[in-house]
């Protein structure tokens, strides 16, 4: 339950505290005194989204902080799941800076708005005016359904496996999709890699062709330059090796006569063996040189070949053919095994439906079950609310999976004898709306372990005995949840365990909004004030004394 509210510089309150009774608490005040700003700030800690307009001074930040008594609850998975450090009291705080920025924290660690939602969803529930609005919706109605019939593990296995089979499908029909495609382009795919299979290409012949072709193209110039260096180093007349050699006989005469001459023979001698040596070289090169025009032409072709495949396919080189090829070759065996996958993924995607259709048959069977028993409870509170003839009916579809499952509920209301049970927003009032909803909100409470629930003028429409009634119901809720009422019926201000006033303060320079708990004698004068306006006389004050004493076991 709520043990601790703080509100900072939010709308109209500077600063506001209270610590509500753990059973039931009223809130009461005039139309504008700040009731509703109160129920702003507390769905700020539920996760409401909030701007810079709602602070009281434009340069402070504003911090909501709620202290939860958790303990009997269990909540303790949440926390787990969202790491989350857990304690019997829970500590939720939201601030807003004067820049825009919000934060919000669960026992002091920081958290994003989703987790901060999924918490507090544990710990309060508000009902506002917008629900009446909701209570005409499909979705509505179907969590009404779902929490009467506790089927949240049943739910929760639902949507698991609804994820999944969204998932199996989507893949299976993605890989369709491409398969369609692969096959209009495996016909163009398979004659391109059959062709650069067929060419047999290798990562470097591309330049030892090239070079091949260059000499085969140059072979006869090649030999007669070859011969005549040839010639020149060692031919039998005239040749630089023969001068060499006479040069070496000279210098071998006088090499004995001096280190200096003997070093000169030697450098000679080494340089007649090295022209020698390259004269062998040079003939050898001259003799495998040939004149070979086929040679030539078939590599010509090579060449051609290569090219034009680089043309085609836009490659720098036979490296990047190679690449393409082997992309080629993915694209084609995958089209040959499409079949197999695609009759595997098809197989996933029924596995999964069939799980699937498993799921949503038990939740669907846990919602049916309970259909009548909402309709026989809520009637039955409807009779005690002044409502004899009023009468609830609830259809049910079943139809295409959807995220929330396979079933449609369609609530529908009919206030009077003898009329046909409509659409709630076509038959009922704003009175009728409010107790519908009391009906509802009444059931729904014994099937909820949830700390505090809060009532933003359910009472609206009704009045006289209906209020008395109202106020009842809300005291047996309160046994088991922390209920805080706000109302401006007197019926049920006084059957509160806790009255807070709430009222504007004109004392200062700017408006705020404060918020007292009031005694008993402080009790009576606002009952009184609800019952005969704002000066109430000696009847309305009696009145209000009377129906407060009456009340006494749930007023302090």
């Amino acid at each position: 339950m709520l043990s601790h509210l703080i509100i900072k510089n939010y709308a109209l309150i500077e600063q506001l505290e209270m610590a509500p009774d753990h059973e039931l608490n009223i809130i009461t005040g005039e139309t504008g005194a700040g009731k509703s700003i109160m129920l702003g700030a507390i769905g700020l800690l539920l996760g409401n989204r909030a701007d810079t307009r709602v602070l009281y001074n434009p340069d402070q930040k504003c911090v909501i902080e709620g202290t939860f008594a958790v303990s009997g609850y269990v909540i303790e998975t949440i926390f787990e799941e969202e790491e989350l450090d857990y304690a019997p009291t829970c500590i939720v705080r939201r601030e807003i800076s004067p820049s825009g920025k919000t934060r919000a924290f669960v026992n002091d660690t920081p958290v994003n708005l989703e987790t901060l939602r999924r918490v507090t969803s544990q710990l309060m529930d508000i009902h506002s005016q917008h629900d009446s609005i909701l209570l005409g919706s499909n979705e509505f109605q179907l969590q009404i359904v779902d929490t009467y019939a506790q089927d949240d593990e049943l739910l929760r296995r639902y949507r698991v496996d609804y994820q999944e089979y969204r998932q199996r499908q989507s893949a299976f029909e993605q890989l369709h999709s491409e398969a369609n495609a692969m096959r209009r382009e495996f016909d163009y795919n398979n004659f391109l890699y059959e062709e650069l299979a067929k060419a047999q290409l290798q990562a470097d012949e591309q330049e030892s062709l090239e070079q091949e072709l260059t000499i085969l193209e140059n072979a006869e110039e090649i030999k007669e330059r070859l011969q005549l260096a040839y010639e020149y180093l060692d031919n039998a007349e005239q040749s630089v090796v023969s001068f060499l050699k006479s040069a070496v006989s000279n210098l071998n005469h006088i090499s004995k006569l001096s280190d200096q001459y003997l070093q000169l023979q030697e450098r000679a001698q080494s340089t007649l063996i090295e022209l020698r040596d390259l004269a062998g070289e040079i003939s050898t090169e001259q003799e495998s040189v040939e004149v070979d025009d086929t040679r030539a032409e078939t590599i010509r072709e090579r060449l051609n070949l290569i090219y034009q495949l680089q043309t085609k396919h836009q490659a720098a080189d036979i490296a990047e053919l190679l690449s393409i090829q082997a992309e080629l070759g993915q694209k084609v065996s995958k089209v040959l095994n499409l079949d197999d996958e695609l009759a595997a993924a098809k197989a996933q995607a029924e596995a999964a439906r069939n799980k699937l259709d498993s799921s949503a048959e038990k939740l669907s069977k846990a919602r049916q079950k309970v259909l009548k028993l909402i309709e026989k409870e809520v009637g039955s509170l409807l009779h005690d609310l002044g409502m004899p003839n009023a009468s609830l009916q609830i259809l049910s579809e079943t139809g295409k999976p959807t995220p929330t499952g396979i079933d449609t509920v369609n609530f529908l209301f009919s206030a009077n004898k003898g009329i046909k049970p409509q659409q709630l927003k076509n038959v009922a009032s704003g009175g009728e709306f409010s107790r519908l909803m009391m009906a509802i909100k009444y059931i729904l409470a014994s099937k909820r372990s949830l700390p505090t629930i809060v009532f933003d003028e359910i009472d609206t429409g009704v009045s006289g005995e209906i209020a008395i009634k109202m106020g009842q119901m809300m005291r047996d809720m309160a046994h088991s949840h922390q209920i805080i009422a706000i109302t401006h019926l007197h019926q049920i201000a006084a059957q509160g365990a806790a009255h807070y006033f709430v009222y504007k303060d004109n004392s200062a320079a700017k408006t705020v909004s404060r918020i007292k708990k009031l005694n008993f004698e402080e009790r009576v004068a606002e009952i009184a004030q609800m019952i005969g306006g704002k000066n109430p006389s000696a009847s309305s004050i009696n009145n209000a004394r009377e129906i407060l004493t009456q009340n006494a076991p749930a007023a302090t």
